[in-house]
């Protein structure tokens, strides 16, 4: 989570900032400076700022469904392009998928529903098609702003919450592998369709949106695709058995002569006896060489305190 500062928690889960949101809050201060100066420039920063606040709604939504499963959310980032609930995992049940994923859309129709009764959303749907109109009210921007949220996401572009109410729509009929490949293509088309748009139409956030989405949807069909061929497996399945290994009375340049001979890139460090007492990692090896010289004992800078785990765990585990 480099480039980005934390706000706070709230709820269990720490909400973060990226650093780039302050670029689009410069680009928005300076765009209503030009166009009325101090006053407008406020105003639009202070628009900025509770629409993330809806956003951040939005993903706490998803966070609160997923506890429901006993699903932890750490973290919730905020990008100029929106926001971003990082879920422990998404739950491997269709109907839990669903709720999970209709919860985030959900809190923006609520939020709507409750500007409009309280008398913001006189021209809510004229609002729609007005956004960005200076003579609407700030509450009917938000009412239009929100009625937006719910329907953009809705979307079955892979991986926004309508992309994975769809995904677990096919999850019913097809294994999560499948509906995921299936979700995460159609996601992909859509991508490509709203990166067009926002190229003719030189809306440079939706195009960030559009490659956001089919960089994601590629992403996480790669990752079901590993899960499923783990399956079954167990972490000796996958271990290297084969590998050149130091001793603890090695030097850095012996583990030097070891990493241009082989395709290693850590090593293990073994006792007299053959006992594990560390691990030599390339990068430690470069910096150790760098500071102390190549006849620097491979005790001083191996990697201690290892974790470990039996041979039989579970893969995917």
């Amino acid at each position: 989570m480099s480039w980005s500062i934390p706000l706070g928690r709230l709820a269990g889960t720490e909400l973060r900032l990226h650093l780039t949101f302050f670029l689009l809050l410069l680009w928005i201060g300076g765009t209503g400076f030009l166009q009325g100066g101090t006053a407008a420039a406020l105003n639009g920063i202070v628009f900025v700022l509770l629409v993330f606040a809806c956003v951040v709604a939005h993903e706490y939504g998803h966070a609160f469904a997923a506890r429901r499963y006993g699903i932890r959310t750490p973290d919730i980032m905020i990008l100029p392009i929106g926001g971003l609930a990082r879920l422990e995992r998404m739950p491997e049940t269709p109907g839990r998928e669903l709720v999970v994923a209709i919860a985030g859309p959900l809190v923006n129709v609520a939020i709507a529903f409750v500007l409009y009764v309280f008398g913001a959303g006189r021209g809510a749907m004229e609002g729609v098609a007005r956004l960005e109109d200076v003579q609407l009210s700030l509450m009917d921007q938000l009412l239009a702003v929100n009625i937006v949220l719910a329907v953009f996401n809705m979307v079955p572009a892979f991986p926004l919450d309508g992309g994975r109410i769809f995904r677990a729509l096919l999850h019913y009929r097809l294994s999560r592998e499948r509906a995921t490949f299936w979700a995460a293509r159609v996601g992909q088309v859509m991508a490509v369709g709203l990166g067009i748009l926002g190229f003719l139409g030189g809306n440079m956030l939706l195009l960030l949106v559009a490659v956001f989405i089919f960089l994601a949807a590629g992403a996480e069909s790669r990752r079901e695709a590993e899960i499923a061929s783990a399956h079954g497996r167990t972490a000796r399945d996958a271990m290297v058995s084969r590998f050149e290994a130091l001793r603890t009375w090695a030097t850095a340049h012996d583990a030097a002569r070891l990493l241009l001979q082989t395709t290693q890139q850590v090593f293990p460090v073994l006792d007299a006896e053959g006992r594990l007492e560390g691990m030599v990692t390339r990068q430690g090896l470069v910096d150790a060489m760098a500071a102390t010289g190549e006849s620097t004992p491979v005790r001083s800078f191996m990697a201690l305190n290892l974790p470990g785990i039996a041979a039989e765990t579970p893969l995917p585990e």
